[in-house]
């Protein structure tokens, strides 16, 4: 049980602050190109409170980790409102909203990857071995959550990428898919396809920057 809490204590910054993070930073860019909506409900804040989800970013999270050992990870936070109505140009703006979740995520990867790298050079201490664990969990959660979103199924954010740059007609046709986005990441995810998808693109993303930053 000692090793499960080290696990949990050492992971849930990192995985607290992916996801949180991740949907703040939606509510900006969409406040940035029209839509309030989520400036003024409080959602735009660097604040885990205000984005926590009791269940899926506490509760599911750390049960999965402590019954797999940390070697899976799955959750969620309280989703961010978006209108996109309000958007200035709504179909163009939409992919920048949607891709400013990931791309919180490839700036927290980078942050925790100087982390790994001070704690790799640092004198052997009674912290080394946290932060670079710390730092590894970063790198992979936040590596995880990017690439996952990045997959082209609504109403995750690659979904409303496509939605954003496909001719009308068939961005319409494909947003239609998004009532049935989570029965298909279901299927993907207990078919085995999602581990298949996932994991080389994870390898090679992570590869490509323990390769930047020489750890």
């Amino acid at each position: 049980m000692e090793f499960d809490i080290q696990k949990l204590a050492i992971n849930a910054l990192p995985v607290i602050f992916a996801i949180t993070l991740h949907e703040a930073a939606h509510g900006y860019a969409a406040r940035h190109f029209g839509d309030d909506t989520a400036w003024r409900e409080g959602r735009i804040s660097a604040n885990p409170l205000r984005h926590i989800d009791p269940v899926g970013t506490i509760l599911v999270p750390a049960l999965i980790l402590l019954l797999s050992q940390a070697s899976l990870l799955f959750g969620w936070a309280k989703p961010v409102p978006v209108n996109f109505g309000n958007l200035r140009r709504p179909k163009q703006d939409m992919l920048w909203v949607a891709a400013a979740g990931p791309g919180a995520n490839l700036a927290m990867a980078l942050g925790w990857a100087c982390l790994l790298k001070l704690a790799v050079l640092m004198p052997v201490h009674a912290y080394t071995e946290a932060m670079e664990e710390m730092g590894r969990a970063g790198l992979v959660v936040n590596t995880g959550l990017m690439l996952l979103n990045l997959l082209p199924i609504p109403p995750l954010d690659g979904g409303r990428i496509m939605v954003s740059l496909l001719p009308h007609r068939a961005a319409w046709k494909f947003a239609q898919l998004e009532r049935y986005g989570l029965v298909i990441l279901l299927a993907l995810l207990f078919l085995g396809v999602l581990d298949v998808v996932l994991y080389p693109l994870m390898g090679l993303f992570l590869l490509l920057l323990k390769s930047l930053f020489g750890i």
